[in-house]
């Protein structure tokens, strides 16, 4: 494990963990981060990456699937059972199992090697953003306290969601887009929008993370709460559709 030498984060400087076992692409992140006025340490494989986490605990983290030791899906998984920590994975397949199971163990987002260090700044930047601005809703009670699609509770304030009283675990991610979804029952969202709306970002560059988290949702809330309107969007239907059927053939269109 390796850190910013002699160096301690400034007061209110807010502190990322990369984990990323090739030194190149740990340095190139790092030093992209750091222009951007982060605090960031770097580790290079998993017992260390939750070791560091655990004991210096960090507002984000951007964290690779492949790892010594073991991978980011068990970093992510370990660090996340302790406390909720943004997460921006990254992988070397742009394979949806790879993404799906990713989101279950509680990453917010994800990017497929190679990429932009423009990009990957960006996307650090809006999901921080995300977290700052869900905890200034929650404090400041804008908006419904409570919201129900279907079996589904939802409690803002709390941030917990119950399919039938039984809790179900959402990272905050997941739990942003159903909230935005719920807050507008039956009305069509398009992917720019929950993507401007969600994710903060201002183009279509990510729709297809929309699509994966909305997976994400169906997998962990039940079909028939999240329509897809094909070539579209998605819309939060309260009294439920039929089961959806994949959205693959959609996602790529």
């Amino acid at each position: 494990m390796t850190s910013t030498p002699g160096t301690a984060p400034e007061p209110g400087q807010r502190r990322v963990l990369v984990v990323e076992d090739e030194p190149t692409i740990a340095h190139a992140v790092a030093t992209r981060l750091r222009a951007e006025g982060y605090h960031v340490d770097v580790a290079g494989d998993g017992p260390s990456a939750v070791e560091h986490a655990l004991q210096d605990p960090p507002d984000a983290m951007v964290l690779d699937v492949m790892l010594p030791g073991f991978d980011g899906l068990e970093v992510c998984r370990r660090v996340q059972a302790q406390r909720p920590v943004p997460v921006l994975m990254l992988t070397a397949r742009d394979d949806e199992t790879d993404t799906l199971v990713g989101l279950g163990v509680g990453a917010d987002d994800y990017m497929t090697k190679p990429f932009s260090m423009r990009e990957l700044a960006a996307r650090v930047n809006a999901l921080l953003r995300r977290v700052a601005r869900a905890r200034q809703l929650a404090e400041s009670a804008q908006g419904p306290a409570a919201l129900t699609l279907g079996p589904v509770e939802v409690d803002r304030a709390e941030r917990r969601v119950r399919r039938d009283g039984e809790e179900v675990h959402l990272t905050p991610t997941e739990f942003d887009l159903l909230v935005r979804l719920a807050s507008s029952p039956r009305t069509v969202l398009t992917r720019e929008t929950l993507l401007a709306d969600v994710w903060d970002w201002v183009d279509a560059s990510g729709t297809r993370t929309v699509d994966s988290h909305v997976k994400a949702l169906r997998r962990k809330l039940g079909p028939g709460l999240i329509r897809t309107v094909h070539g579209v969007g998605y819309s939060a239907e309260p009294s439920g559709v039929h089961d959806e059927p994949d959205d693959d053939a959609d996602a790529r269109s």
